[in-house]
C-alpha cells in the first residue's frame, strides 16, 4: 500500500537521507491537545486500522515513479531507490486500546524506529485516528444523552463526506455505542447490525387499493390465503370508530403503501405515519394493517416518525397504541417500538429527557456523522526523541509546546473506581504502586507539586506492532465497543457530565521532566 503522506514528509525524508540521518532512532507520539465538542474526553478510536496501514507500508514501483516525477530532478537516484526498500519491519507501535478514554496530552499511541520511517507515518495515523476517535466521541455523547436503553440507529450515508467518510461513520458510531446503521455496505464489511424502515416516496408512489398487487395473504399458522386489502379496510373503520376520527380522512394511498409492505414483509411490518397526517391518517391506516395481520397470526414491529413534535407525537401514539390493545384485546399492540428521526441533534435528546417521550428507537444522520459541533479532532504527530536524546518544541503559542522523552502512562483510579489522573512518566523511571505516595508536578506553577495515593494504578499503553507484524491480539467490533462503555462508566460523573465538566488532570511525576513545565 503506497503511504498516505503530504509531500513535505516525503521531501524531509530526503533531507535526512542526504544527511545520513535516516536511521537515527527516533520516537513519536499521537495526541490532541484539547478535548472536543468542549468535553473533557475523547473515545479513542482507529488503531486497528492503522495498524493494517503498517502492514502494509511500502512504496511501489508506480509509487517511487510519481514521486521522481513531483520531487525536484535534482533529488539523488540513489535515494528512490532506497524508498523501494522501506517497510515497517524495524517499527514498534505502543497505544492505548481501542475505544478506551483518551484525555488531552495523554499519548493515544507512541511509534518508535528509523527517524526517516516515523516520519513518513505521520499523516497515515493521523488520517486513520482524527476522524475515527471524533465520531466515535460524538457517538458516545448521543448515547450518554439517550441512556443505555434507548436504541440508536446511524443513518448518516447521504450526509457523510464521500463513502469513506460514511463507511467510517458506521464503524465507529458502533464503537461509540450506536445499535445498527442503515448502511448495507457497513453491515457486511464490519458486520453491524443493519435496520431499515420506509419512506415517504414508497407511501406516495401509491394512490388506492386497487393498485396493490398481489394482496393476499395466506394466515402465519397456514391456510387459505385472505385479501388484506379487505381485511385492513374493514379494520380501518372499527380503529376510526375507536378513535372518533372520519374514516374518509385517512389517506387511501397510504393505506394502499402499508398493505403492499405488509403483503411483502409480513413478519417485520412498519410504518412511516407523517406522509400526511398522523392523527387522521397515518396511524389510523397503520393500526388496520397492523390488526389485520395480527388477526392472520402477524405482529407489526414497529412505526416511524420524521417529523413535527416527535416527543409528544410519540406519547399520543402510545396513547392510541394502548387504547387499540385493550379495545381489541391485543396485548403487545401497546408495546409497538415507536423510532423517531429528522434531523436529530444533542439538543434533540436533551429535549425528549426534558418533556418525557415514548420513543423506543432514534435515527440519527447529519449531526452524528458530520460532527458539526467540531468537525475536527485536532490530533498532532510529534516527536519526542531522537537518537535518545529528547526533542521539545517550544513556541510562543504556548498549547502547542510539546512534552519531551518518551513515556510510560499510567491511570491512577480512586478508592470509588473512578479515574481521577493521568501520571506521564519517563519509560527508564520505576511505575508507581496502588498504595503509594506520588509526587505530582501543578501545572502553571513552576517548582510547586502536590501528592496523592492512588487506590489503583493501570498502565495504559500496550505494544500492538513489533518486527513488521500485529504482535497483540485485536479485539473483534463488539468487543470494543463494549470496552469503550464499560470505559465510559468507569468516569466519575463529574467527568462525564458533557456541558461544564470537571477538567481531567493530566501530569508529570516526579521528578519526570526537568524542562517539561512550560509546556504544562
Amino acid at each position: 500500500m503506497a503511504p498516505l503522506a503530504d509531500l513535505y514528509q516525503v521531501s524531509m525524508a530526503y533531507g535526512h537521507w542526504r544527511a545520513g540521518r535516516h536511521r537515527a532512532p527516533a520516537a513519536a507520539e499521537l495526541f490532541f491537545r484539547r478535548p472536543p465538542f468542549r468535553g473533557s474526553f475523547v473515545l479513542g478510536a482507529g488503531l486497528a486500522e492503522g495498524l493494517r496501514g503498517l502492514r502494509a507500508f511500502r512504496f511501489s514501483a508506480a509509487d517511487v515513479a510519481y514521486l521522481r516525477s513531483v520531487l525536484p530532478s535534482t533529488t539523488d537516484d540513489a535515494f528512490f531507490d532506497y524508498l523501494a526498500t522501506l517497510d515497517a519491519s524495524e517499527v514498534t507501535v505502543t497505544a492505548i486500546p481501542e475505544g478506551s478514554v483518551v484525555f488531552a496530552r495523554v499519548p493515544f499511541l507512541q511509534v518508535k524506529g528509523p527517524l526517516l520511517v516515523v516520519q513518513l507515518l505521520e499523516t497515515t495515523l493521523l488520517c486513520l485516528v482524527n476522524y475515527a476517535s471524533l465520531v466515535a466521541t460524538n457517538a458516545a455523547r448521543f448515547r450518554l444523552l439517550a441512556g443505555p436503553d434507548m436504541k440508536l440507529m446511524e443513518m448518516g450515508l447521504r450526509r457523510a463526506q464521500g463513502p469513506d467518510g460514511a463507511l467510517s461513520a458506521s464503524k465507529y458510531s458502533y464503537i461509540g455505542g450506536f445499535d445498527c446503521t442503515s448502511n448495507i455496505l457497513a453491515g457486511k464489511l464490519y458486520g453491524i447490525p443493519v435496520r431499515g424502515t420506509i419512506a415517504h416516496s414508497f407511501v406516495m408512489s401509491f394512490r388506492c387499493l386497487e393498485e396493490v398487487q398481489p394482496r393476499e395473504l395466506p394466515p402465519r399458522a397456514g391456510g387459505d390465503p385472505v385479501d388484506l386489502a379487505a381485511l385492513a379496510a374493514s379494520w380501518l373503520q372499527r380503529v376510526c370508530d375507536l378513535l372518533q376520527t372520519p374514516p374518509a380522512k385517512a389517506n387511501q394511498g397510504e393505506l394502499a403503501a402499508f398493505v403492499s409492505y405488509a403483503v411483502t414483509f409480513p413478519c417485520d411490518f412498519q410504518g412511516l405515519l407523517d406522509t400526511y397526517c398522523v392523527r387522521r391518517s397515518g396511524l389510523p391506516n397503520f393500526c388496520a394493517v397492523a390488526l389485520a395481520l395480527h388477526q392472520l397470526g402477524y405482529q407489526a414491529i414497529g412505526v416511524r416518525l420524521d417529523s413535527g413534535d416527535l416527543a409528544q407525537q410519540s406519547k399520543e401514539i402510545r396513547r392510541v397504541f394502548r387504547a387499540c390493545g385493550a379495545h381489541f384485546q391485543v396485548p403487545w399492540f401497546g408495546t409497538i417500538p415507536i423510532t423517531v428521526s429528522n434531523d436529530i441533534s444533542e439538543q434533540s435528546l436533551e429535549e425528549f429527557r426534558r418533556e418525557g417521550s415514548e420513543i423506543d428507537m432514534i435515527g440519527i444522520g447529519t449531526n452524528l456523522v458530520t460532527c458539526p459541533l467540531q468537525p475536527s479532532l485536532g490530533c498532532v504527530y510529534k516527536l519526542v526523541e531522537v537518537n535518545g536524546s529528547p526533542c521539545l518544541k517550544l513556541t510562543e503559542d504556548e498549547e502547542k509546546m510539546t512534552i519531551p522523552g518518551t513515556k510510560m502512562i499510567y491511570r491512577l483510579y480512586d478508592a470509588a473506581g473512578h479515574p481521577f489522573m493521568d501520571l506521564m512518566a519517563l519509560e527508564e523511571e520505576p511505575s508507581p504502586s496502588a498504595g503509594q505516595e506520588l509526587g505530582i508536578r501543578v501545572l502553571g506553577r513552576l517548582g510547586e507539586t502536590t501528592k496523592v495515593i492512588p487506590s489503583t494504578v493501570e498502565p495504559l499503553h500496550r505494544t500492538y506492532f513489533r518486527d513488521g507484524q500485529v504482535c497483540e491480539p485485536l479485539p473483534s467490533l463488539p468487543e470494543v465497543r463494549t470496552h469503550a462503555q464499560v470505559s465510559l462508566n468507569l468516569l466519575s460523573p463529574a467527568h462525564r457530565r458533557l456541558h461544564e465538566p470537571q477538567p481531567y488532570p493530566v501530569r508529570p511525576a516526579l521528578p519526570t521532566f526537568p524542562l517539561g513545565n512550560a509546556a504544562w
